[in-house]
């Protein structure tokens, strides 16, 4: 059975409404719940940006059931990767071992704050490769010395360490990202509901490992209104990876988005109270082979309705799915 999550995105929030969006999730019945990590929103619309590892903090300490994870964390800009380890380490331990360590290469949209210009993709992927072995390293609780092609670590230990370290997640969105997760994931993410990716980080170690994809919706009544909602604060979100991890600030997507019509939000994104539409969304990716898809609700807003008619109404009936 597809485990169904609840998103906690940042970017649409402030701090203390999104933890009670998420006991509101865990009351309802979510199976898990993700959050982003950003320092921007994708759309001055969304308006918020609270940190999230203060977020995770409040919400381990708030919820006593439903796991936790980052959706993902880029460990290589504005984290140095032996802070992510300690991060994560303590998380775990509030959390009471219901967090994921969800990891990826960035975007120009969130790592641009601390200067020093945007790499090439592949010079992400070499520095999110040297990431994860300093953070596992640490996870395993060594003294840490390192000095790397991309990071110098100093005598550096994890004095509170988790019984069982967190599981690191790695997002993928193409072949070479596949083949660093396959080797060195205990767990796959994706926002696309791509086979051929999930079939990439297979042939690279990674078959038989969970493999979580995210899933933009807009519940409401209106639909009209759903539809308004989401192209006022989605409509970013089918640009494609290549294009959203390259853009620097919010005024960039603005622009980068212009064209792009409420029919296609409609046609890309599941608008209104049909819940068939929302289980033929989610459906696509289990096709494709995810173990777990993580809901994002469109608007900061409109949580609370969403949530209580996806307990009622769309949660059951994906449970058949």
């Amino acid at each position: 059975m597809v485990q169904i999550g609840y998103t906690m995105m940042t970017e649409q929030a402030g701090p203390r409404d999104l933890v009670g969006h998420v006991v509101q999730a865990e009351k309802a019945g979510f199976d898990f719940s993700v959050t982003s990590d950003h320092y921007f929103p994708w759309l001055a619309s969304q308006g918020h940006s609270p940190n999230a590892w203060a977020l995770l903090g409040a919400a381990a300490q708030a919820t006593t059931r439903i796991p936790l994870m980052t959706y993902v964390t880029c460990p290589t800009t504005r984290y140095h990767p032996a802070v992510v380890a300690q991060q994560a380490a303590t998380v775990q331990l509030l959390s009471e071992g219901r967090f994921r360590l969800g990891l990826g290469s960035g975007e120009n949209l969130n790592e641009h704050v601390v200067g020093g210009g945007w790499p090439s993709a592949d010079v992400r992927l070499e520095k999110l490769e040297e990431a994860v072995g300093i953070i596992r390293a640490l996870f395993e609780g060594h003294t840490l010395t390192h000095h790397g092609a991309h990071y110098d670590v100093e005598h550096a230990k994890l004095w509170d360490l988790p019984e069982q370290p967190p599981p690191i997640g790695i997002a993928v969105s193409g072949e070479l990202s596949c083949r660093l997760a396959g080797h060195l994931a205990d767990l796959v993410i994706a926002t696309e509901p791509e086979h051929t990716l999930l079939e990439s980080f297979d042939r690279h170690g990674g078959a038989g490992k969970p493999r979580v994809g995210q899933l933009p919706v807009c519940y409401d009544p209106d639909r009209d209104a759903a539809i308004d909602r989401a192209h006022d604060q989605f409509r970013w979100s089918g640009l494609g990876w290549p294009v959203n991890s390259e853009l620097p600030h919010d005024g960039a997507f603005a622009s980068a988005t212009r064209s792009v019509t409420k029919d296609e939000i409609a046609e890309a994104i599941p608008c209104g109270a049909k819940v068939d539409d929302f289980v033929d969304a989610v459906r696509a990716y289990t096709d494709a082979g995810f173990t777990e898809v993580a809901l994002v609700q469109v608007g900061g807003d409109h949580q609370e309705p969403y949530v209580k008619w996806a307990a009622d109404e769309l949660l059951p009936a994906l449970r058949e799915l």
